[in-house]
């Protein structure tokens, strides 16, 4: 990616969110090696974080958990 151009992002809100608007994430499916998060109140505002594919699936398996 060259410097200054940002990736080309699809957001979708997570199944895990609730029905309220201040409690939302939205993650981006398709990129590589990374799954983007953002917080819905910020949107287009807000930071985007790109979290390892294998810390999403621990962090959704431990939501799924209960933990």
């Amino acid at each position: 990616m060259q410097r200054g151009l940002r990736p080309h992002y699809v957001w979708r809100k997570s199944s895990f969110s609730g029905t309220d608007s201040n409690g939302c994430l939205e993650v981006s499916d398709g990129h590589v090696g990374v799954v983007p998060v953002r917080d819905s109140k910020f949107a287009g505002a807000g930071p985007v974080l790109h979290i390892t594919r294998p810390a999403w699936a621990a962090f959704v398996r431990m939501a799924k958990a209960g933990v």
